[in-house]
């Protein structure tokens, strides 16, 4: 089987995003653009990973850690010049180099395996290309090509000619080689240009003016392709992934009610026969089980989401939630590393945090856990069965019996006994005509303050 090294192009300045934060590790669907890209190279096994990186580099090394070796190219004179940074962290290796842009996520791992297969062909090309062919070619680099994707000349755009230009076949700027000839090409590579760089492309040319043949593999999905370098096309290409996770969750049985206002991340996992409500957002960690229905305007985050669970509307699920199936969770209830058990009911304007509910248990509206003390977090257990009145503070730790009942309003600070009542009110103090002689008295008082 042959080796692969893929070499990640990271050291662009990314001005256009008028950010701190490095280009590359902007979030499509609460995930890294480069992240993204990583997730489809590492399906294929890579011996190797090299990231070139510039410019706020510190940030991409601790975002990848060990995940990749770096390189760094200072100053940045061009795509050649970038990908010869890499040559010592590849030193010795012999196998197949992708050349990839961290700017550039969306690349499948099956267009990475199509780009190798067509260098592994019979007429071993020195280079593959991928192309694409978008509906506006702007001002792309484009391939000129016979029909059976053998390159005759790759041309940037500011150096083609009219006839050039007028091809609709676009340089993606990825490109496959054989680590050796890679290098050795890009030794030749000079900066003779409109832009006074070195240009990655030029080494198909060079290979071509030797005799050897380079080829070019078109992807079918142009969008695959598209690179990220301000806002507007980040904007877009969230777009884009939200849209292909709403036909791909439909289209596994999955109901939404208004497809456009419910935005994913990119780990969710929703089963067949949940129905999403308009207006919903899934964050990072979620997953939904079969027969939910999560209701409009709810926000899940690092939430479990059992069979037959309701959810909302205007929930909000926080890391930690686990709803057991048929539990429900209602209006204005937010959900903090809890646990709700089979069938328990927390129907509205509660929160729960660092919390167990055993199975059947009624949380009443108004209940909250005072799970933190300023200083450390504190658990509440509540038993199976148990009855949480309206408005009660259940102070943590403390835990409440299996069908005890605490009655509405009360602040429970002890442990509450299987079976037992609790109610911790102050007496209610009844004074007959108090009301009365108050407005009276008030009444009075506003008349000789204003004199009428």
């Amino acid at each position: 089987m042959t080796s692969i090294a893929a070499i990640v192009l990271a050291a662009g300045k990314g001005t256009r995003m008028k950010s701190t934060r490095h280009k590359v590790l902007h979030e499509i669907a609460g995930r890294a653009m480069i992240d993204h890209l990583l997730a489809s190279v590492e399906a294929l096994g890579p011996e190797r990973l090299v990231t070139v990186v510039g410019e706020a580099r510190e940030q991409v090394q601790q975002k990848l850690g060990e995940r990749s070796v770096f390189a760094v190219q200072e100053p940045q004179l061009g795509t050649g010049h970038a990908v010869q940074q890499a040559q010592d962290a590849l030193a010795g290796f012999k196998g197949i180099v992708l050349v990839l842009y961290g700017d550039v996520p969306f690349v499948r791992t099956a267009t990475m395996q199509a780009m190798i297969a067509r260098l592994e062909a019979d007429d071993a090309p020195a280079a593959v290309v991928l192309g694409f062919e978008p509906d506006d070619a702007l001002r792309y680099g484009r391939v000129i090509a016979d029909e059976a994707g053998t390159i005759s000349k790759m041309v940037e755009y500011k150096d083609a000619n009219e006839g050039e230009r007028a091809s609709s076949l676009c340089n993606s700027g990825l490109l496959a080689a054989r680590a050796d000839e890679l290098f050795a090409l890009l030794a030749r590579v000079g900066n003779d240009n409109a832009q006074a760089e070195f240009y990655l492309p030029d080494i198909v040319n060079i290979a071509i003016a030797d005799g050897r043949p380079c080829a070019v593999v078109t992807t079918d999905t142009p969008d695959e392709v598209a690179g990220i370098n301000s806002r507007a096309e980040l904007a877009a290409a969230e777009a884009q992934w939200q849209q292909l996770k709403r036909e791909a969750a439909m289209a596994d049985g999955v109901t939404l009610r208004a497809p456009e206002t419910v935005f994913f991340s990119w780990d969710t996992e929703i089963a067949a026969d949940v129905v999403v409500e308009q207006n919903v957002v899934f964050g990072p960690g979620v997953s939904v089980a079969s027969g939910a229905r999560i209701r409009a305007f709810s926000h899940l985050e690092g939430a479990s989401v059992g069979e037959d669970v309701e959810v909302g509307p205007y929930a909000r699920l926080r890391p930690g939630a686990n709803l057991q199936t048929g539990s429900k969770v209602g209006n204005f209830v937010e959900i903090k590393n809890a646990t709700l058990g089979a069938g328990a009911k927390a129907s509205h304007l509660t929160y729960l945090g660092d919390a167990t509910v055993g199975e059947g248990a009624n949380i009443g509206a108004g209940t909250i856990t005072c799970n933190y003390d300023g200083y450390f977090k504190h658990q509440t257990t509540i038993g199976p069965r148990a009855f949480v009145g309206s408005n009660s503070a259940l102070i943590a730790p403390v835990t409440i019996g299996a069908d005890a009942i605490v009655a509405a309003g009360s602040a429970v600070s002890r442990d509450v006994a299987d079976g037992e009542l609790r109610m911790v009110r102050a007496e209610q103090l009844v004074k007959p005509g108090w009301a009365d002689r108050f407005h009276d008295a008030m009444k009075k008082k506003k008349k000789d303050a204003s004199g009428k």
